[in-house]
């Protein structure tokens, strides 16, 4: 089954054939892991799980990309907000992210320019209007986001603005997949692989993963009969013993993704051993600025004094992240950890597990 056209993949029919698929299908128990915030939303939101038989778990993985960030790299943010005559440039879901001591709100609250943006070409319009002050755009997420911040920091040499500057904490999803299978914690018997990653990588991308670890795995978008296709595929290639790596999304994800955006990335940046929350140092699983584009890398241009970093006492945000505990196993969840109160950023992001549990589950 294709899911190529509008009418198609929005048909609320054609979800119904797929769940009773599904349904006639599953005989075993399965653990299904998708890796994107998005995929995580949008099966609460459709209450795609209350549909899916008992024998199919869906586990929510770390996929959102201000939840995977580690919290000496939240801590080092905070402190580029308090170096004097900084602009420190943002998205959103970074502002309320708990730091060991602060966060980018508290700091916000006591006096620090600090400004939420909505891309990097922001923070660099910000650099030009401020010429005397240093402007830092705090780089997290996948290769969903990092081409266009690459292209931000092409165009920032092009121009000669050297007051902008790249705090980069970018991961890649290939090697977190490759960790995930490594981990004892859970056992994974197939992945929705991310729509939005994929459109940039395209399938080619995970070949070499699953080449090694034969594990079924399907690229899905995003609308219900999306999800439920990737699952009718996943649950057909456990039942049957025949792993595939298959593209679920072919209306938006091609076999070899977008090679303009991937070499613009690989121009700027490159692989980097990173830390992410939850599954800790993962090799080449970051990407960091090139030595040729040193004068826009935050690092080495505006170096500063970080404290030792602490997680959230009591948080499980970490083992959420890899499916070994459901938001509910948390102590805190619901009680000293709420959308207003969070302790930890599964709860803050709009993509994380904590508030997609919290808003939607019950």
């Amino acid at each position: 089954m294709t899911l190529q056209h509008q009418e198609e993949y929005r048909d609320p029919q054609l979800s119904r054939r797929l769940i009773d698929a599904i349904r006639r299908t599953s005989t075993r128990p399965i653990n299904l892991m998708e890796v994107c915030g998005t995929h995580t939303m949008s099966i609460f939101r459709h209450g795609i799980r209350d549909v899916l038989p008992d024998t199919i778990r869906l586990l929510s993985g770390p996929g959102c990309p201000v939840c995977v960030t580690a919290q000496p790299e939240i801590d080092t943010f905070i402190a580029y907000a308090r170096v004097d005559d900084a602009i420190v440039t943002t998205f959103g879901d970074l502002l309320r992210v708990p730091g060991t001591a602060s966060s980018l709100q508290k700091e916000k609250a006591a006096g620090r320019d600090i400004r939420i943006v909505y891309s990097a070409f922001d923070a660099l319009k910000i650099a030009q209007a401020n010429p005397d002050r240093q402007v830092v755009f705090l780089g997290v997420g996948f290769e969903t986001t990092a081409p266009t911040i690459a292209a931000s920091v092409l165009s920032a040499r092009e121009m000669n603005v050297t007051n902008f500057l790249v705090a980069c904490a970018h991961k890649t999803v290939p090697t977190a997949l490759e960790a995930l299978m490594q981990s004892d914690q859970v056992q994974i018997n197939g992945f929705l692989l991310p729509g939005h990653v994929s459109v940039i990588l395209g399938l080619q991308a995970y070949r070499p993963f699953f080449d090694q670890y034969q594990v079924p795995s399907v690229v899905a978008g995003f609308e219900p009969a999306d999800i439920l296709e990737a699952v009718r595929r996943l649950v057909e290639q456990i039942e049957q013993g025949a792993p595939r790596l298959d593209n679920a999304y072919g209306r938006a994800v091609g076999e070899d993704g977008n090679p303009k955006a991937r070499s613009v990335m690989a121009t700027v940046f490159e692989p980097v051993d990173a830390v992410f929350r939850g599954i800790g140092t993962i090799p080449g699983s970051g990407l960091r600025i090139r030595p040729a584009f040193a004068a826009h890398d935050a690092a080495i241009q505006l170096p500063v004094q970080v404290p030792e970093s602490r997680e959230p006492a009591g948080c499980a945000c970490g083992e959420i992240l890899i499916g070994a505990k459901t938001p509910p196993e948390c102590p805190l969840f619901r009680k000293a950890c709420t959308p207003e109160n969070p302790i930890g950023p599964c709860m803050v992001s709009s993509e994380g597990t904590c508030a997609a549990y919290y808003r939607f589950h019950h």
